[in-house]
């Protein structure tokens, strides 16, 4: 377990003894004993992790669910072990990792159409925080080059992009950064069909095409049919998403690096002279109906829109941004990172991007108090 701790997974502390709690802090748990990991995977105290047992006790198989990548812990025991957080996205997990050490990675190879070896390089490429979906449907696992205000800044950065957070969603359609996929339900469905292999129906015509999507097309991932009887995603993709948009975004507390004083500046700035309200619209903080963008409005390269169906970007929404922006509940290492693939590692960065491309004319000061008020939605 403690391997797995160090690779981002997390506990959820309220599935634990009143004994374990005790042992783990005061030190008295072996982590790195099997029989530790097998015994926090029968209290379901893994986040993510459904483990299935056989009637001796032994461990039959092991499920993951959406809170692996979509939730996380505060962290209130020690690191790693919390009470639960859904929805937040585990900025410390690092799937890429996690997956490389699959004793049978060939499949893999066989659907990317490459070798083992190649598929463990790219897959430790990620990092923690980071996934990359399309790279099983176009085999495109590096951005040759990746431009920010018609600047290079970067060459074959890896594909992958940040979890993004499942929260804060009520109001609006698209999920991921390049939304022009579709709506959360959408995504669920995909990810369920094509990134975990359950048992389920998906369909999409789009993937049918062999020059943009030429391994879904090759593995017919547009038209994942399963019998009624036997779907076991479909009947669950209403009530999840109920749940996924009563999740609410949280908000700065006590002892968050929060300057209330300068937020009300902020909050002027962001209406006005920032233009920042164009788009990021309230309450919602993305725009109603097609919040989407090409990548010259924003001053960015067009590497990871393009790989999505209509080549365009989603207006973030910008609700509970602060937890990035400080490393709340993630290992420090892993705090910041902003747009689809991090480029940007404070909100800072973000706007004097926006400053520059939009030549707003703002102050230290005023992007200063600008910040403040970011982080208090």
């Amino acid at each position: 377990m403690q391997s797995a701790l160090k690779l981002g997974l997390k506990v959820d502390v309220d599935k634990l003894s009143s004994t374990i709690i005790d042992q783990l802090k005061n030190n008295q748990v072996n982590l790195d004993d099997p029989a530790v990991t097998l015994l926090l995977l029968k209290r379901n105290a893994v986040v993510g992790l459904t483990g299935s047992f056989n009637s001796n006790g032994s461990l039959r198989s092991v499920g993951i669910s959406c809170s692996l990548c979509h939730s996380t812990v505060d962290n209130s025991l020690t690191f790693g072990i919390g009470h639960r957080l859904d929805g937040l996205a585990n900025r410390d997990l690092n799937v890429g990792a996690i997956t490389a050490l699959s004793p049978n990675l060939q499949p893999v190879a066989d659907l990317l159409g490459t070798d083992v070896q190649t598929v463990k390089a790219v897959l430790n490429s990620w990092g923690p925080g980071k996934f990359d979906a399309e790279l099983f449907l176009d085999g495109k696992a590096f951005n040759p080059q990746q431009v920010t205000d018609g600047v290079v800044t970067g060459t074959n950065v890896s594909g992958a992009t940040l979890i993004p957070n499942a929260l804060g969603l009520a109001g609006y359609n698209q999920h991921t950064w390049t939304g022009a996929w579709g709506t959360v339900t959408y995504w669920n469905a995909f990810v369920a069909n094509l990134e975990m292999h359950g048992i389920g129906t998906f369909f999409d015509p789009r993937l049918n095409d062999a020059t943009k999507f030429p391994i879904a097309a090759r593995a017919g991932f547009g038209n994942i049919r399963a019998d009624p009887a036997s779907d076991r995603i479909t009947p669950k993709l209403g009530a999840l998403q109920f749940y996924q948009l009563a999740i609410p975004a949280p908000k700065p507390t006590a002892g968050t690096d929060f300057n209330a004083d300068a937020a009300p500046r902020g909050h002027t700035l962001f209406d006005g002279k920032a233009r920042c309200g164009a788009c990021h619209i309230p309450p919602l903080w993305t725009e109603p109906g097609w919040n989407l963008h090409r990548p010259e409005d924003i001053g960015i390269d067009g590497f990871q829109a393009n790989r999505a169906p209509d080549g365009v970007y989603k207006t973030m929404n910008l609700a509970g941004i602060f937890v990035r922006e400080e490393g709340r509940f993630m290992d420090p290492a892993n705090k910041g990172r902003f747009y689809h693939d991090g480029r940007f590692q404070q909100l800072s960065d973000v706007v004097r991007h926006y400053n520059t491309f939009f030549n707003l004319g703002l102050s230290d000061s005023e992007m200063s108090d600008l910040i403040e008020y970011l982080k208090s939605l």
